[in-house]
């Protein structure tokens, strides 16, 4: 897979870009990851590749010139988008989407108070956001994008395995993980993971990566008329009455999740 990245920067990605498992993926051609330094297609000695915004206000703007020529130039993957705050939001539904084009895609990487509307109305596919909150550059924006669609592609993981039990990967929050030692400062593993009991472990994992995501992500759940009543019976599905439940003494959580028409559902 190609991705081609657009920075006046690049310093700033090489280090996410050749560590670990995207170094790796590099080193064995399966990621051609291609960093361009938008100042090379700058015609001035300064090499600026920012001006003052038309109206008035506070801080500069990319300008289109060194953009425009750029991807030009290079003719990189598409589709090709800008990082920007105001951008679709970017989630693992997306990387796994990307991956699965296979040929690749493009980002640029702005700076500033922004870059002129124009690289984003005539030039790019659309714009992406890593979430709500603004960053310094796009850089950093980049390298999560690059990174979570990587990992994706087949081969760059040991164990294509590992995708698959990770949050959001099943609409679910990841259950607990544990490794040796089995009890630390007073703290055991719960002890169902050590019983050598795999349907038993499956399950607990199951339960627990529900229970996470109630508390914790609710807005990942299925959206409904009983999904929000506190006062729905548990068999229709009411989310507030199973966490109410969940927490009960005496609960058997691991049974209940797994004879639940609400667990099924969030586990499809």
């Amino acid at each position: 897979m190609r991705i081609d990245l657009f920075t006046i920067f690049p310093d700033a990605l090489e280090g996410p870009l050749g560590a670990s498992l995207l170094g790796k993926a590099r080193e064995r051609g399966l990621l051609d990851v291609r960093v361009h330094d938008l100042r090379d297609w700058t015609d001035d000695r300064h090499r600026s590749t920012d001006d003052t915004p038309f109206g008035g206000g506070a801080g500069m703007v990319m300008t289109p010139e060194p953009i425009f020529a750029a991807v030009e130039a290079v003719e990189p993957p598409r589709p090709l988008f800008l990082l920007s705050a105001s951008g679709r939001r970017f989630d693992q539904r997306m990387a796994e989407e990307l991956a699965a084009e296979g040929g690749g895609f493009s980002l640029i990487c702005g700076r500033y108070e922004g870059v002129d509307q124009r690289v984003a109305d005539h030039l790019c596919d659309g714009e992406l956001s890593v979430g709500d909150f603004v960053l310094a550059g796009g850089e950093a924006a980049a390298a999560v994008v690059v990174d979570a669609v990587a990992r994706l592609v087949p081969g760059v993981m040991g164990n294509e395995a590992s995708g698959a039990d990770e949050s959001f990967a099943t609409g679910l929050l990841e259950y607990p993980q544990y490794t040796r030692p089995a009890e630390y400062r007073g703290h055991a593993v719960p002890e169902i993971l050590t019983s050598g009991d795999h349907a038993r472990v499956e399950r607990w994992r199951r339960a627990a990566a529900l229970r996470r995501t109630l508390a914790r992500r609710p807005d990942l759940l299925p959206e409904g008329p009983s999904a929000t009543a506190a006062t729905d019976a548990p068999e229709r599905g009411g989310i507030l009455v199973y966490f109410n439940r969940i927490d009960s003494p005496g609960f058997d959580l691991h049974r209940f999740l797994s004879h639940s028409p609400l667990f099924a559902a969030v586990s499809k």
